[in-house]
C-alpha cells in the first residue's frame, strides 16, 4: 500500500510576497532612461506645458490680429491724420497742424447743424422703435397661433437690403402723385407734404426707415429676454391679483432693465453713425438742399471725399468716437444711480 506524499507549500516571506520558484522569471526594475531618452521626455513635457499654457491664446489670436489690422490701426491712423492737414489727392503728404482741425469745428455751422440733425433723428427713431419693439415682444411672448411665423416675419425688415428699403420709402415719400403717401392724402382732401424739403418732415421720413428696419431686431432681443424670466414670478403676481398690465410693469420691466439698457446703447451708437438711410433717401451726401437731414456721417463723408479734406474728416470721426464714449459713460452713471435708488446694487 503506497502512501501519497503532498508537496509542501513554499514558505512565505515576512513581506507577504511569495519567493520565486525555480524556472520562473523574476520581476526586475526598469532600467534608467538613457540621456537621449531623458532629453526626449523633457522636451515632450515642456511641449505639453507650453500647449496647456499658450494654446488658448493661439485660438483667440486670429480675432486680435484682425481687430488690430482692421480696427485698432485705422483708429490710431485716423487719430494721427486728424492732427495733420491731408488732401485726398496726395494722402501721403501730411502737414502738422495740431488740434486746428478740432478747434475749427467749434466755428463750423455745418458741423453743429449735422450734430443737431443726428441728435433729432436719433431721438425720433430710437424712442418709438424701442417702445414698439417692447410692445410687440410682450404680445409675442404669450402663446398664440402662428407665433413662429410672426417671429420670422418681424425679422424680415432687418434682413432686407438697406438700398431696397430706402428705394421703397423714397417712392412712398415722393412729391405729388409720384409719392404714395401724398397721393393717399390727396384722395381725402389733404394737401401733400414736401417730405424732403422740410426740416421735420425729412427727418421724420429718414427716421421711419430706421424704425422699420430695426424694430424687429430689437423685438427678438426683448422676446428672448422675456422668455428667460421665470414663470414663478408671473404665477405669484397672478395669485396676488395682479393684472397683465401690472405684471408687465412690476415683473417684466424690472427684469428687462439690463436688456433695455443694452438696446438703448446699441441704438444710440447706430443713430450717431447713421449714414445709409439719409444718403439713399436724398441721393447724395448733402442731406437736402439746406442740409436739413445731413447727419455727422454724411458730413464726414462730404468733408473727406467730396471736399477732399481727409484731416478734417478724421477730426469729425474722432469727435464722433469721443461723443460715443461720453454717452456710454453717461448711461453707465445713470444705470448705477438707478440701481442705487432701487437698492439693486450691492
Amino acid at each position: 500500500m503506497t502512501t501519497e506524499h503532498r508537496e509542501a507549500a513554499p514558505p512565505v516571506s515576512s513581506g507577504g510576497a511569495a519567493p520565486r520558484r525555480d524556472g520562473e522569471p523574476g520581476r526586475t526594475a526598469s532600467p534608467p532612461p538613457t540621456p537621449k531618452e531623458a532629453r526626449r521626455q523633457a522636451r515632450r513635457s515642456r511641449r505639453y506645458r507650453w500647449d496647456i499654457k499658450y494654446s488658448p491664446y493661439g485660438f483667440i489670436a486670429p480675432f486680435f490680429l484682425f481687430f488690430a489690422a482692421f480696427g485698432l490701426f485705422p483708429l490710431l491712423y485716423t487719430g494721427w491724420s486728424s492732427l495733420h492737414q491731408v488732401n485726398l489727392n496726395n494722402p501721403n503728404d501730411l502737414e502738422w497742424v495740431g488740434f486746428e482741425n478740432f478747434t475749427r469745428l467749434w466755428d463750423d455751422e455745418f458741423f453743429w447743424s449735422s450734430l443737431q440733425n443726428t441728435f433729432t433723428i436719433g431721438i425720433i427713431s430710437t424712442v418709438p422703435q424701442l417702445m414698439m419693439a417692447l410692445g410687440l415682444a410682450h404680445l409675442l411672448n404669450y402663446r398664440m397661433r402662428g407665433s413662429m411665423l410672426f417671429r420670422v416675419a418681424i425679422l424680415t425688415p432687418y434682413a432686407t437690403s438697406i438700398a431696397a428699403a430706402a428705394l421703397v420709402f423714397v417712392m412712398l415719400y415722393g412729391q405729388g402723385d409720384y409719392g404714395v403717401i401724398n397721393w393717399t392724402l390727396g384722395q381725402v382732401g389733404i394737401e401733400g407734404v414736401s417730405w424732403e424739403a422740410g426740416d421735420w418732415s425729412s427727418q421724420f421720413a429718414v427716421s421711419s426707415i430706421v424704425i422699420w428696419r430695426w424694430t424687429g431686431y430689437n423685438t427678438l432681443i426683448y422676446l428672448a429676454a422675456m422668455q428667460a424670466i421665470p414663470n414663478d414670478l408671473y404665477e405669484s403676481a397672478s395669485l396676488d391679483g395682479a393684472s397683465r398690465w401690472q405684471q408687465f410693469r412690476y415683473v417684466t420691466l424690472p427684469a428687462l432693465r439690463p436688456t433695455i439698457l443694452f438696446t438703448i446703447v446699441v441704438s444710440t451708437i447706430g443713430a450717431t453713425q447713421l449714414f445709409g438711410e439719409p444718403m439713399l433717401f436724398g441721393g447724395d451726401e448733402t442731406g437736402g438742399a439746406q442740409g436739413q437731414y445731413q447727419t455727422l456721417g454724411l458730413y464726414m463723408y462730404e468733408t473727406g471725399w467730396t471736399n477732399r479734406h481727409l484731416g478734417r474728416a478724421a477730426a469729425i470721426a474722432w469727435t464722433m468716437f469721443l461723443l460715443l464714449i461720453v454717452i456710454g459713460l453717461l448711461y453707465a452713471f445713470i444705470t448705477r444711480w438707478v440701481g442705487r435708488s432701487t437698492g439693486e446694487e450691492e
